[in-house]
């Protein structure tokens, strides 16, 4: 049975006022987790996406790089063979286009990095929401089964904290 079924079954079945208000509750704070898993879904995979374009780069940046390299080499080889002006010219420019090609590629690496780093710290807060959200939700069960207020508070309390670093998370 699935988690809202199980709550939906706990509303309906509820014959005390307070049950009633402890299970709706419990809905209610099982739909925010549902859309803070969601949210931290997609920032996740956000974060992993971005790791993957900046290593794209990179790797990208180091074959300009040896390129570069090989064009500079090439280039001082036939200084010392004392070759046509033209001939180093043609490598000279090929170096100083890889060395400013590297230069661009390594600007949006460092992007993807920088959005990388936003997403990951999204994914955090809203592991933290989930996580209190999660166990508001067991609070909320024990309340039904305790009939203690108390624990009902603390279980709105530690949703209210969920919600509170979810949205921390959005808005970061």
């Amino acid at each position: 049975m699935s988690a809202s079924e199980e709550l939906e079954e706990h509303v309906h079945h509820a014959r005390e006022p307070f049950d009633k208000a402890v299970a709706a509750t419990m809905a209610i704070i099982a739909a925010l987790l549902a859309v803070v898993s969601v949210l931290r879904t997609h920032y996740n995979t956000e974060m992993l996406m971005n790791q993957q374009l900046a290593s794209d780069q990179w790797a990208y940046f180091q074959a300009k790089d040896i390129r570069r390299y090989l064009a500079q080499e090439a280039q001082d080889t036939l200084s010392e063979l004392r070759a046509a002006p033209s001939a180093i010219q043609k490598y000279t420019q090929d170096a100083n286009r890889y060395k400013a090609q590297g230069a661009e590629i390594q600007k949006k690496a460092n992007e993807f990095e920088n959005e990388r780093n936003v997403a990951r710290q999204k994914v955090q807060w809203f592991h933290f929401g989930e996580l209190f959200l999660e166990i508001a939700i067991v609070f909320l069960s024990l309340a039904i089964l305790t009939k203690r207020k108390p624990i009902y508070v603390a279980g709105v309390v530690l949703a209210v904290v969920g919600i509170g670093l979810s949205a921390a998370g959005y808005w970061a």
